[in-house]
């Protein structure tokens, strides 16, 4: 998408947001069940009994969600909770640790700070959880709970992953193999080949209605500014290689496309502005809304927080705010930032199936 169209793009997600904000909820469950994979962005608790530096199951985070800390990287909701609010789904999908065997029938979240697409990526933060052992996850909690491939096939699929890859692999200082070994092209498709190998995977196990989420402008969140960016801007050259994975992944969800009966969808997190978010009123893109220590990017424990988190882009130095989250959540359901499909024609169409089914076998 070309810049010129980014502004026109992020003031129609205003417009989103607010008739969402008073839209009446959906009465009822629009789809059998729900699974989550990804990375901090969509983590709901996976990483709280993990010995890991990616793990937030303490105030401030969570202070404005009615569980409290619960291991979600913002101080409310994230974009998996209000997605599964939108598709009619009573309570969020609770995380893969922990989780009833029953659950798997329902719906998982299996994403984990950290996690990668390449299995090394993140040593430095400790334990996680990568895509290649989320999918396994789910291998075992389907198999182990016998949910039917009919059902599966039914199901919706969001997957966030990649940011990791660039921040705690490719962009780290001293440089990593990664960098040494390829230029930010090959970088990219080597994190395609893996992702299309762990898509296929899911496609085997019946997933066909999946929402890839691409990568945003990451060389413009707070720890990069301060780090790569000088203090003073974006990294360009963070921004330049994401712009190649991103491209990459838009191919991928095309041939995925080609397979039968997939539905398949790009999400795209990188083409707004921080100045374009004015129309919301949120109006700080340059700094955490929580306090962050010299050096850190996730929230000092029981740290002095903004208290009109409303107007704030960033929560910590890396990750979003819930108001943004539920900006972009509307948006890929409802709206301009999904291609070919927005989230809700996954939903509308499982719920005529469903509901088709479900008649026929009245009779």
């Amino acid at each position: 998408m070309v810049e010129g169209e980014s502004k026109a793009l992020w003031i129609i997600l205003a417009t989103l947001f607010a008739v969402a904000a008073v839209a009446p909820a959906v009465h009822g469950q629009q789809t059998p069940c729900y699974f989550v994979f990804g990375d901090s962005v969509f983590d709901n608790g996976n990483n709280n009994a993990l010995n890991t530096k990616a793990k937030v199951n303490y105030l401030p985070y969570g202070i404005d969600y009615f569980q409290g800390p619960t291991g979600r990287f913002s101080n409310g909701r994230n974009i998996p909770d209000v997605i599964a609010e939108l598709a009619g789904f009573n309570n969020p999908i609770p995380p893969f640790a922990g989780a009833s065997q029953a659950q798997a029938n329902i719906g998982l979240n299996y994403a984990s700070g950290a996690g990668g697409i390449r299995e090394e990526t993140s040593e430095n933060m400790g334990e996680r959880i990568s895509l290649r052992q989320q999918v396994n996850n789910h291998f075992s909690a389907i198999i182990t709970a016998a949910v039917p491939l009919s059902r599966l096939r039914q199901c919706l699929y969001t997957i966030n992953i990649g940011s990791n890859d660039y921040l705690n692999n490719y962009f780290l200082s001293p440089p990593t193999l990664a960098r040494r070994l390829f230029n930010p092209d090959q970088y990219a498709r080597s994190l395609i080949s893996l992702y299309r190998i762990y898509l296929t995977q899911l496609y085997v196990l019946g997933a066909r209605n999946v929402a890839l989420f691409g990568i945003g402008k990451i060389g413009c969140t707070p720890r990069i500014v301060a780090t790569l960016g000088g203090g003073t801007g974006c990294a360009e050259e963070v921004n330049q290689a994401v712009i190649i994975f991103n491209t990459k992944l838009k191919a991928l969800v095309t041939d995925f496309n080609n397979k039968p009966g997939a539905m398949f969808t790009y999400v795209d997190l990188f083409s707004g502005n921080a100045e374009d978010f004015a129309a919301l009123g949120i109006t700080v893109g340059d700094r955490s809304c929580c306090t962050v220590n010299p050096g850190e990017e996730l929230c000092a424990a029981n740290g002095p927080v903004c208290p009109d988190r409303n107007k704030f882009i960033f929560w910590d130095n890396v990750h979003t705010t819930e108001v943004i989250n539920t900006v972009v959540a509307n948006a890929a359901f409802n709206g301009p930032i999904a291609s070919p499909f927005n989230i809700s024609q996954f939903v509308i169409d499982l719920y005529v199936s469903l509901s088709s089914r479900n008649h026929q076998d009245s009779f």
